[in-house]
């Protein structure tokens, strides 16, 4: 009788022999026990190293504007009458925002995404836009810039396109049968839409979801099979972060275990696409975090839209711990994209700490309290 490791393992041959996974094994590994657990992550793991190595895409996020938004969407703390104590202001200037993005790539950043609040930009937000992306282009050409601006109307994606724009994002959020459990002021269709139009226009199109916001499993699956039949490029992953103020204050379905559940599950209905650790990744994989980097090929680096990530450091020394390495942008004559910059070429961002540098220059924190102090234990 098979095991379940030789299930699991089998599934992952199967799929890198060309196979595809169905709804029915997509819900399996849903549904799969902790002690099968590490025999999932495995199994995806095979498929992630096969299609991208050990490499780790790190992006970072700009909020051009944030708050201020017409829209309804119950998990967002930018949305209409959302009490939440977000920062709220109105558009960056071109000089603010290609600071901002410089600040990540100078961290390791090869993707920047620049991100508006609100249902979608005027002909003039899509100039204005497009005059940053053509000015972080111009200050470093190598590096791959996302918009996500809500909606859009026609011929936006192309002036978005022309202006240098790599990709587009517009997430999915939620399973179709889901959706009107989460949003009242736009449908699904819409944002399919969008999605389509990004793809159309020649911009890659990155679309995602945020789990545990009263999803099934089963909805689960049907998104993720939705993502694959748009032929996405990249799925970012992120998980609710219930903020204060906003409908889903308090809501806290997701335990890590179920997060990496969550992500496998994406790798083996989508094979061969960029998956994304992103919002809410902190609170809910915690310190399975470097465990999810098995099976995702990307994340955002330091802070996201609303609230803040752990230090950017951190994220860096999570990846070389891992032993996996920071993809580099491309550049003529260095290193491009799916390579590492070696130690004796200009490299355009400085290096990652690989996980045995790192633990030579951390310092031990020699104890100075509990036992034989004054002060209280650390427990």
């Amino acid at each position: 009788m098979a095991t379940t490791t030789t299930r699991w393992h089998e599934l992952a041959a199967r799929i890198l022999d060309g196979g595809a996974i169905d709804a029915s094994d997509a819900l399996a590994v849903l549904d799969s026990s902790d002690s099968e657990l590490m025999d999932v992550v495995a199994a995806a793991s095979r498929l992630r190293f096969q299609h991208f190595g050990n490499k780790v895409k790190v992006n970072y996020l700009v909020n051009l504007k944030s708050g201020l938004c017409p829209e309804d969407c119950f998990y967002c703390s930018q949305r209409l009458n959302s009490t939440a104590g977000i920062l709220r202001y109105t558009w960056l200037n071109t000089e603010e925002a290609v600071t901002a993005a410089k600040a990540g790539i100078a961290a390791g950043a090869s993707r920047v995404c620049l991100v508006a609040s609100g249902t979608g930009p005027s002909n003039r937000e899509v100039g204005k836009v497009s005059d940053i992306i053509e000015a972080i282009k111009s200050d470093t050409p190598g590096v791959e810039v996302c918009a996500c601006l809500g909606a859009l109307k026609d011929g936006q994606a192309e002036k978005l396109c022309a202006s240098g724009a790599d990709a587009y994002n517009h997430n999915l959020n939620t399973a179709e049968s889901h959706y009107e459990e989460i949003c009242t002021t736009h449908t699904y269709a819409d944002r399919e839409h969008t999605v389509s139009q990004a793809h159309g226009a020649g911009l890659s199109a990155c679309s995602g979801f945020i789990a545990g916001m009263g999803e099934s499993r089963e909805q689960l699956v049907e998104l993720a099979f939705d993502l694959r039949s748009k032929d996405v490029d990249s799925i970012p992953v992120n998980f609710l972060l219930p903020f204060d103020g906003t409908p889903l204050e308090g809501v806290d379905t997701l335990n890590p275990r179920d997060c990496l559940r969550i992500l496998a599950m994406v790798r083996l209905v989508n094979p061969d696409t960029e998956i994304r650790m992103a919002a809410g990744r902190e609170r809910h994989l915690g310190y399975l975090q470097g465990m999810g980097l098995y099976i995702a090929n990307s994340l955002f680096l330091g802070d996201y839209l609303t609230s803040e990530g752990q230090p950017g450091g951190e994220d860096l020394q999570m990846i070389a711990d891992a032993g996996l390495e920071i993809l580099q942008m491309e550049h003529d004559g260095e290193a491009g994209a799916g390579e590492t910059a070696h130690a004796d070429a200009p490299a355009a961002a400085p290096a990652a700490p690989t996980p045995e540098s790192g633990r030579q220059e951390k310092k031990v924190a020699i104890r100075t309290r509990g036992a034989g102090t004054s002060e209280p234990a650390n427990a």
